[in-house]
């Protein structure tokens, strides 16, 4: 089955549509009390799902036997990037004033900065090598291998959402996540060990 031709910009403006939206209510003043929490804490919240729809193309692809499901990998994994670093950026300049020394010396003082700091770095890996030459340039038994780290990403975006709703003892959505994400890595793992020719291309 072939996808339209308009399925990839289609895909680009869909996941654009909630950064568009969050933009507009921030200059509309539509945040509520606390704007700059509302923007950390939804970008947040847009980043982590933005992961899961990237975790479950696999499992779809799979399963429909619809391998061109993969071109989109990209555009998933380039927003959950975005949406991961506009999250940073809304805690460095609203939260932290773009004080780089503060900001510097709070990741090494609150653990679940830390993990959201590194999951994030992981996550610029991964974006600075999602291009057809790159994968060219490094070969794709070690592209694949750098990309096997969004194993290490899903599960450092948890305990980082985690940490950062301990203070309120409010888990609903972090125990819901962290029950999808675990799935679809698990599926992954699952499928891996049974049938490893049929997962190279996920």
């Amino acid at each position: 089955m072939l996808l339209s031709t308009w399925a990839k910009p289609v895909l680009m403006l869909l996941c654009a549509v909630p950064a568009l939206l969050l933009f507009l209510n921030a200059f509309t003043a539509d945040l509520g009390p606390n704007p700059a929490e509302a923007l950390i804490r939804q970008s947040g919240d847009l980043s982590i799902r933005a992961l899961c729809y990237l975790l479950l193309l696999t499992p779809l692809r799979l399963l429909t036997g619809m391998p061109s499901l993969g071109r989109f990998r990209r555009i998933l994994g380039l927003s959950v990037f975005f949406y991961a670093l506009l999250h940073m950026l809304c805690y460095a300049w609203l939260d932290m004033g773009l004080e780089w020394e503060d900001i510097y010396l709070d990741v090494l003082k609150r653990p679940f900065i830390f993990v959201g700091f590194t999951a994030l770095i992981f996550l610029s890996a991964l974006a600075l090598t999602s291009s057809n030459a790159v994968i060219r340039w490094m070969g794709l038994p070690k592209w694949r291998l750098l990309h096997r780290l969004v194993y290490v990403i899903a599960p450092l975006g948890v305990l980082h959402f985690y940490w950062m709703r301990a203070s309120k003892q409010r888990f609903a959505e972090v125990i819901l996540y962290g029950c999808i994400l675990g799935a679809l890595l698990l599926f992954r793992v699952v499928w891996l060990l049974k049938k490893p020719t049929s997962f190279k291309k996920s």
